[in-house]
């Protein structure tokens, strides 16, 4: 459609997941309309993050160093883990402030049809932690849906046998959703979740 530099820039930006090509054509003008101040902060900024953040060596959030904060500090209980699918999942629970405990990033969900199994994922970590006997409690946070459920299933299977409590986060029903509007699963899991008043 364009040419060099502005093509190949769009073509980049589509390449990004969740940029459609309408999207990356916006970005693309965005750029190249903004002051050049911005556009190096930008660059910059994209140059930093690849060179200076790495996966914790612990739990493989990511870091600026061998461990990420969570890890290093001191006043997080060890008994308790909680397993989550990616980084920006750690950043959504630690938002709500309730967890105090440490995490283990698998690098996403099992799912067949992409060809990712179980060995393409970090489970061989997670139970190198889980043999250091200092966890008594398992926390599987994956997604409510096919593959977090079918990861956090064989997860269970694994991890039972060793003697270890293994918890699902419950799912349900959304703070001011309407229930006409929400799925069979949902409601049925909101009831199977329900706690006493």
């Amino acid at each position: 459609m364009y040419e060099g530099a502005l093509q190949d820039l769009i073509d980049e930006l589509g390449r990004l997941p969740g940029i459609g090509p309408k999207s990356a054509q916006r970005i693309a003008f965005h750029v190249l309309s903004a002051d050049p101040t911005d556009v190096k902060r930008l660059s910059v900024a994209l140059q930093r993050v690849k060179e200076l953040v790495r996966f914790c060596t612990t739990c493989f959030n990511v870091a600026e160093s061998e461990q990420c904060r969570i890890c290093r500090d001191q006043r997080r209980g060890e008994s308790v883990l909680c397993v989550v699918e990616e980084p920006k999942d750690v950043v959504a629970i630690e938002r709500t402030g309730e967890f105090r405990g440490r995490y283990h990033v698998l690098g996403g969900a099992i799912n067949p049809l992409e060809g990712i199994g179980p060995d393409n994922l970090r489970i061989r970590e997670l139970m190198a932690r889980l043999a250091g006997g200092t966890v008594t409690e398992l926390i599987l946070a994956t997604d409510p849906n096919t593959e977090g459920e079918a990861t956090a299933t064989y997860l269970a299977l694994l991890v039972k046998p060793m003697g270890i409590t293994v918890t699902r986060l419950a799912s349900g029903l959304p703070v001011g959703g309407d229930l006409e509007y929400a799925d069979e699963i949902t409601l049925g899991r909101a009831f199977e979740g329900r706690r006493a008043l």
